[in-house]
């Protein structure tokens, strides 16, 4: 559907011979966040990847905002308004705190005015701004979440996707990563926030999606399993 910001249907996706997701499906509706959760190889980043055209899927069908995109080169994903902030960082080390967000500068699809540049981006992250100049492989792992962050958000996106924002990062980093990721909320921005850490994402998300060795195992708006006390020990290996 249109107002749907993001939808993946029926993905079969393979690396090599290799079957990894089998018949998933989800969607991320307009201003929502959606949580994706699963314990390591159940699929979460494979399924990010095929919803940024890293990875082409054999069957299915992906859409952002009612246009099929399936099999399309990264780029012009990317340029219909979806925005990676990708496990690891993956920040350009060798450039300045400044030269990484001004690289990814974009301006809005639809001739919109400009949400995000790099006065609105420091404003949300302050500490960066006073790293303007600083070689951004010298920052702290928080610093670079936060530069990887704002780099994103320069493209002006209107799906931005993360993928575990919270790794490696001390508990005080997370929760003001965390709080950061509400404000985007907040202001009406589509999220698909991928997560090992339950708490941190039913905590956030308005809707859920648990990946179990490629597949759907359980889908529902956040509130709705949380009355029915939904039991994630087997689900993620928690106990």
């Amino acid at each position: 559907m249109a107002n749907d910001a993001l939808l993946l249907a029926d993905i079969d996706a393979f690396y090599g011979d290799s079957h990894v997701l089998h018949r998933v499906s989800f969607r991320c509706g307009e201003g929502r966040l959606l949580g994706l959760l699963g314990r390591n190889g159940a699929g979460k980043t494979t399924s990010i990847n095929v919803a940024v055209g890293l990875l082409s899927p054999r069957r299915g069908r992906v859409a952002i905002y009612g246009t099929p995109v399936a099999g399309w080169p990264p780029e012009a994903i990317a340029a219909l308004g979806i925005a990676l902030v990708p496990q690891g960082r993956r920040i350009f080390r060798s450039l300045t705190v400044g030269e990484n967000l001004a690289v990814a500068a974009r301006k809005p699809r639809g001739g919109l005015p400009k949400l995000w540049t790099l006065a609105t981006v420091y404003a949300l992250f302050p500490l960066i701004e006073e790293r303007h100049h600083q070689i951004a492989g010298s920052l702290s792992g928080g610093e670079q979440q936060m530069l990887a962050i704002g780099r994103a958000l320069m493209s002006n996106p209107r799906v931005l996707l993360m993928d575990e924002p919270s790794e490696g990062l001390a508990p005080q980093i997370v929760a003001e990563v965390m709080s950061t990721i509400r404000r985007l909320k907040e202001q009406g921005l589509s999220i698909v926030l991928v997560e090992q850490n339950a708490k941190l994402v039913f905590d956030v998300a308005d809707d859920i999606v648990i990946l179990n060795s490629g597949r759907v195992a359980v889908e529902g708006q956040t509130a709705e399993l949380q009355r029915r006390g939904l039991d994630l020990r087997q689900l993620l290996g928690i106990y």
